[in-house]
C-alpha cells in the first residue's frame, strides 16, 4: 500500500475552510457525483452546499482519508497539526506565503518548516497548490472550475501531475479527447515530492501514461524508483520539463524551491530513465493521448496517407531532420499492391496521395488503405481534416474513417488520423476515434513529436536499465590523488601524469624549464613534438602552444618564445593520424552530480555547438549512442571515402574518463579534455590536452 492511497483514492474528504475556495471543493465534488463521504467543517455555518457542516476538526465522525485546507498560512499549520494526530490519510495544503515567497518574506521559511513539522508522518500536499483532481472516483481536492469529465464504469485514462496549478486549471479545459484519470498539482513539494505522488499514481490499474510538468527534480533516487516501477508496469512517462531559458528559471523560483539543474542534465537523466521529454503543450497532450491508446511503438517508421499532395508534402517536410522517426521507402512488392488496388493513375509512394478517384467508395478505401498499411509501419497515419459540421456534412469522412479502421484491424496495424488544425478534429470525433482504438491527433508537428516519444520509450524500454546514480565507493584499486588537488588546479603536465596512471592513453611528454631542457627532451622523444607553455588554459589564443616542431632549432626558437607565458615547458610526442578531435568534459551538477559532455572537439568547439551529454556513471551503449548523435560523428564512420577512426577505441577511452571520475568524486570539480584525438581504425585515440579542476574540501 503507497503512503498516499488514502489520499489519492479518498473514501471520506474533509474541507477545511469556509471562503470560496473551500465552498468550491464541496461544490465540484457534489457536481462530480462523489460517492463518498463529504465534511464541510466550519466554526459558524450549519451546511455547506447543502451538505451539513462540522464546527471543528475534531468533531469530525473519523479521521478523513483525504483533507483540502483552505485557510491562511497561519493556520493551516495548526489544522494540518490536528488532522495528524487525528490520524488523517494526508491533506491538500492551498495558501501560499511559505518557501515559495524567497528573500521577499523572512517567515516563509519559517512557516514551511513549522508545516512540515505539524504534519509529522502524515503526508501533505504542496503548500502553494491546488490540489488534486480524482476523475476516476470523482473525488475533487479541487477549489476551482474545471472542464473535465468523470471516467465511465471501467473506463481507463492519463495521470498528469504539473508544478503551475494554472497549468493544471488550463489542461482540464482541453478538448482533444484525452481520457484523464487523475490530475494533481505538487506546489512547493515541502514533504512530499513530485516522484513520490507519481509513484501513487501509476499504481492505480485505472491509469495508462503518466504526464509530468517540471520545473525542478525533487529527488533524483525518487525518479530512478518511478521509472523502474512505470517500467514494470508497463506504463510509459513524459515529460515537459521548463527551464531551457534563463528567463524560465528565474520564473521557477515563484513556483517551486526545487533545484532545476541544468537543462543539458535534465535532457540525459530524463532520457537516462526512459522518459520522453516534449517541449509543448500541445504535444504534451497529444503524446499523452498516443500512449493512451497504442503504449511505446516498436520503432520508428512510419507511413502516411492522404487525398493530397499538398498533404503529402507537409507530411515529408516535417519528417525532415528527425533522427528516430521517418517515411521509409516503399518495397517494389508493396508498391504493386497499392498499385492494383489505386490504379496505375496514382504515383505510389510514402507518404502516399492517394488522390480522390476511390473517395468516398468504401470497397476501394478499403482496399487501398489495407494494401498500405500492411507495409509493417510502426504506426500509419491518415491526415485527415473534417469539415465544420454547422456549415457543411462530414459523412464522406466517415467512410475514410471506417475504411482506415478496417484496414488497420485487417493488418493488426496501429493507426492515428490526423488532423492538421486542431478545430478541424471536434472532440467528439476524437471520442468516437478513440472507441475504435484509433488515435485522434491534433496537429502535425504534434503527431510527429508524439511519435518520436513513444518510439524513444519503446527502445529504451528494450534496454536494461541504467545504473543508478547514487554515488559509488571509490575504486581502491585506482590511484587516489593527492591531497593537492582539492581544491587546485594542476598544470597539463600534473592532470596527464594522473591520467596516463589511471590508464589513459596519454602520449609520451616531459616538462621543461629551458629552451635547452626543451631540445633535450624533443630528441629523447622523437620528432615532430608539441611544445606548451604549462599553466595557461587556453593556449591557442594565448600563443601558448606550438605543433609538429621537427627539429631541435624548432623546439629551441618555440621555447625561447614561450617560456615568459607560464610557469614552465611541456615537450610531447606529436599525435599523428588523427581522424576527429572530440571534447571530453565532466563538470559537477549541483543535482546529479558528475556530468560528461561528449562533442566535437579543437579550438572550434565553442562554435561548433555540436555535443551529448551524459550521467556517470555511464555504460558502454549510451557512449556510443552519444556518439553517434554527433554532427561529427559522419568523420568517425569514413565520410566519403575518408578512413574511419577507431570508435572502439574512442569508447574504451571515454569509459575510462567516466571511470577516473568516479574513483575521485571526492576531489575532482572539474575535468575537460580537449582533443581527444581519434586515429584511424585500430590506431587508438590521444588525450592531446587536459585541464583539471580539483574540488574545495568541505
Amino acid at each position: 500500500m503507497h503512503r498516499l492511497d488514502r489520499l489519492l483514492r479518498p473514501a471520506s474528504v474533509a474541507v477545511i475552510g469556509g471562503g470560496a475556495f473551500g465552498t468550491n471543493v464541496v461544490e465540484q465534488c457534489l457536481k462530480m457525483g462523489y460517492s463518498g463521504a463529504l465534511w464541510p467543517v466550519h466554526p459558524s455555518r450549519a451546511e455547506v452546499h447543502g451538505v451539513p457542516a462540522f464546527k471543528s476538526i475534531a468533531d469530525l465522525p473519523s479521521a478523513p482519508d483525504a483533507a483540502f485546507v483552505a485557510v491562511n498560512r497561519n493556520v493551516t499549520i495548526d489544522v494540518i497539526r490536528q488532522l495528524s494526530e487525528l490520524g488523517a490519510g494526508g491533506a491538500i495544503c492551498f495558501a501560499a506565503g511559505f518557501r515559495e515567497t524567497g528573500s521577499y518574506d523572512a517567515d516563509g521559511e519559517r512557516l514551511q518548516a513549522e508545516l512540515v513539522s505539524a504534519a509529522g508522518s502524515m503526508p501533505i500536499i504542496g503548500p502553494n497548490c491546488y490540489g488534486l483532481i480524482n476523475y476516476a472516483d470523482g473525488a475533487l481536492l479541487w477549489p476551482d472550475q474545471h472542464g473535465g469529465r468523470r471516467l465511465g464504469d471501467g473506463e481507463r485514462g492519463v495521470a498528469i501531475i504539473t508544478q503551475s496549478s494554472n497549468i493544471a486549471c488550463n489542461l482540464t479545459m482541453q478538448q482533444r479527447g484525452l481520457p484523464v484519470a487523475f490530475l494533481m498539482t505538487a506546489g512547493n513539494q515541502a514533504q512530499t515530492g513530485l516522484s513520490e505522488m507519481a509513484l501513487g499514481l501509476i499504481e492505480d490499474d485505472r491509469v495508462t501514461a503518466l504526464g509530468l510538468h517540471i520545473e525542478g527534480f525533487d529527488s533524483v533516487a525518487g525518479f530512478e524508483r518511478l521509472a523502474s516501477r512505470a517500467r514494470e508496469l508497463r506504463k510509459p512517462i513524459i515529460a515537459m520539463k521548463v527551464g531551457r531559458s534563463e528567463q524560465a528559471r528565474a520564473a521557477t523560483i515563484s513556483h517551486t524551491a526545487s533545484l532545476a539543474g541544468s537543462d543539458a542534465g535534465s535532457e540525459a537523466f530524463l532520457r537516462r530513465l526512459g522518459i520522453a521529454r516534449v517541449h509543448s503543450i500541445p504535444s504534451f497532450l497529444e503524446t499523452l493521448k498516443l500512449l493512451h491508446v497504442l503504449g511505446p511503438l516498436p520503432g520508428g517508421r512510419l507511413s502516411s496517407m492522404s487525398c493530397s499532395g499538398g498533404e503529402a508534402s507537409v507530411m515529408a517536410d516535417t519528417a525532415e531532420g528527425r533522427r528516430t522517426v521517418g517515411f521509409p521507402a516503399l518495397t517494389e512488392e508493396h508498391v504493386a499492391r497499392v498499385q492494383q488496388a489505386l490504379g496505375p493513375l496514382v504515383a505510389v509512394a510514402n507518404p502516399l496521395d492517394y488522390n480522390t478517384f476511390i473517395w468516398n467508395n468504401l470497397p476501394a478505401m478499403t482496399e487501398a488503405f489495407g494494401a498500405f498499411v500492411s507495409g509493417g509501419f510502426d504506426l500509419n497515419m491518415l491526415v485527415l481534416d473534417f469539415p465544420r459540421t454547422d456549415r457543411c456534412s462530414d459523412a464522406d469522412w466517415w467512410t475514410a474513417v471506417d475504411a482506415f479502421d478496417a484496414a488497420l484491424k485487417a493488418n493488426a496495424a496501429r493507426g492515428a488520423v490526423v488532423a492538421s488544425m486542431l478545430e478541424n478534429l471536434p472532440e467528439a470525433h476524437s471520442a468516437e476515434l478513440l472507441k475504435r482504438g484509433i488515435v485522434p491527433i491534433h496537429g502535425i508537428v504534434e503527431a510527429f513529436d508524439a511519435a518520436e516519444a513513444a518510439a524513444f520509450i519503446g527502445a529504451a524500454w528494450e534496454r536494461p536499465a541504467a545504473p543508478s546514480l547514487r554515488n559509488a565507493p571509490p575504486d581502491v584499486s585506482r590511484p587516489a590523488l593527492s591531497a593537492r588537488s582539492h581544491g587546485a588546479r594542476p598544470d597539463e603536465a600534473s592532470a596527464k601524469a594522473m591520467l596516463a596512471e589511471a590508464g589513459l592513453p596519454v602520449p609520451p611528454g616531459r616538462r621543461a624549464a629551458s629552451a635547452e631542457e626543451a631540445v633535450a627532451a624533443a630528441e629523447s622523444l622523437g620528432f615532430p613534438v608539441a611544445l606548451k607553455a604549462l599553466g595557461v588554459a587556453h593556449k591557442s589564443e594565448a600563443g601558448a602552444v606550438r605543433l609538429n616542431l621537427g627539429s631541435a632549432d624548432d623546439v629551441c626558437r618555440a621555447a625561447q618564445a614561450m617560456l615568459p607565458l607560464g610557469t614552465g615547458l611541456y615537450v610531447e610526442k606529436m599525435v599523428s593520424g588523427g581522424v576527429a578531435e572530440l571534447i571530453v568534459g565532466v563538470t559537477r551538477d549541483p543535482v546529479f552530480g558528475p556530468t560528461m559532455t561528449l562533442g566535437s572537439g579543437g579550438v572550434l568547439v565553442e562554435l561548433l555547438q555540436d555535443s551529448a551529454t551524459l550521467l556517470l556513471p555511464a555504460t558502454r551503449e549510451e557512449i556510443e549512442a552519444a556518439l553517434r548523435s554527433l554532427k561529427l560523428f559522419p568523420l568517425l564512420d569514413g565520410y566519403r571515402g575518408r578512413p574511419k577512426g577507431d570508435l572502439a577505441a574512442a569508447i574504451q577511452a571515454v569509459e575510462g574518463i567516466g571511470a577516473f571520475i568516479a574513483s575521485h568524486a571526492d576531489c575532482i570539480e572539474e575535468l575537460d579534455i580537449n582533443p581527444l584525438i581519434v586515429c584511424r581504425q585500430g590506431e587508438g585515440v590521444w588525450v592531446a590536452d587536459a585541464l583539471l579542476v580539483g574540488r574545495e574540501r568541505s
